[in-house]
């Protein structure tokens, strides 16, 4: 029997294979500036065999439905394609890093409500979603802060913001509806004379507000900057809050900014809900199941995010995102946004 939208449900799975014709050099979408990319970086490490092999699994596409609650728990189990060998030799570096071009970094978070206080705050950790689970990052709400604000670590144990451990931060505004990433460089108020130890900001995402009601797939817009020639960030440090990526994109000033939004879910008649394909990597329904890509290329997912169990999501992230960006997105569509739902 169909199932309405307002259900979560396990997935549909359709049996055609769907290939998508990737353009040439996705990197150049997200180039702001200076030469063209070079294809072959000799820093890169070479995507290892298999890497696009997610492109071979049959589609599945997965609800996306548009109310809480719990998932009924999937009638088959799906095999989730593993995630390609990455190396993490150094794990501050690695976590900020885009992701190699041609790679899909895949990881899987983990939502734990355990203890006195984790329902209200919960912590989140980030791994490789391969055999040995390299821990890469965790995430928590810090107590007593007027918005919602997340700080994000290297160690799964050292969640405070004065240890070394602390490599970013997700603040939100006080609606709840934008978000800013930021990594672990000092307020602008401290800042150096040649301003090279204030922090940058890694990404901001805004959620539509939906004052009126209606229900339906979110909308979320994701900002970042852009790439430099080399193919690597460009800095953004903001001197004060008119100059970060919120105020350069609401002002229409998109000088090494680059603009993402999330791929609208397609309407299916026959399950009678909002479908978008995961290539298998999502089980369950959830409204906070979504795909981040280029207007110019939607065929290109920059990162895509949905659950698998009741607190297990799969988070998959491609260039030029890094694995904090990645991860401070997905946190942020935790959070509780009442203008949004």
């Amino acid at each position: 029997a169909a199932t309405s939208s307002d259900e979560e449900d396990d997935s549909d799975s359709s049996t055609k294979p769907i290939r998508s014709e990737k353009k040439k050099n996705p990197a150049s979408l997200f180039q702001t500036g200076g030469d063209p990319p070079k294809e072959k970086k000799s820093k890169k490490k070479v995507p290892p065999k298999g890497a696009e092999s997610e492109e071979e699994t049959p589609e599945t596409l997965q609800k996306n439905s548009n109310k809480k609650g719990k998932a009924k728990k999937s009638k088959k189990k799906e095999e989730r394609p593993p995630s390609p060998i990455i190396e993490v030799d150094n794990l501050e570096e690695f976590v900020l890093q885009p992701a190699p071009q041609g790679v899909t970094v895949k990881c899987r978070v983990t939502r734990d409500k355990k203890g006195m206080d984790r329902g209200l705050y919960p912590t989140y950790y980030l791994h490789l979603d391969n055999d040995k689970k390299v821990f890469l990052l965790a995430g928590r709400k810090r107590k007593k802060s007027k918005t919602s604000n997340y700080l994000i670590s290297i160690d799964p144990t050292d969640l405070s913001r004065g240890g070394e451990n602390f490599i970013g931060k997700l603040r939100s505004n006080l609606m709840g509806t934008r978000f800013t990433v930021f990594d672990n460089g000092a307020n602008p108020d401290r800042a150096n004379a040649d301003w090279s130890n204030v922090r940058q900001e890694l990404s901001a995402v805004v959620y539509e507000t939906n004052v009126l009601g209606f229900k339906g797939p979110r909308k979320m817009t994701v900002i970042i900057p852009g790439m430099n020639a080399d193919c690597e960030r460009v800095p953004i440090r903001p001197r004060n809050d008119n100059d970060g990526l919120l105020m350069r994109w609401q002002n229409r000033n998109m000088d090494n900014v680059i603009e993402l939004h999330n791929k609208a879910p397609v309407w299916n008649d026959e399950t009678q809900s909002y479908v978008l394909n995961f290539h298998g990597r999502v089980t369950h329904a959830s409204v906070k199941n979504f795909q981040i890509v280029h207007s110019s290329d939607p065929d290109y997912i920059v990162m895509q995010f949905g659950r698998v169990a009741d607190d297990a999501f799969t988070m998959d992230y491609n260039y030029p995102l890094c694995a904090v960006q990645a991860f401070a997105i997905a946190l942020s569509s935790f959070d509780g946004k009442l203008a949004c739902e």
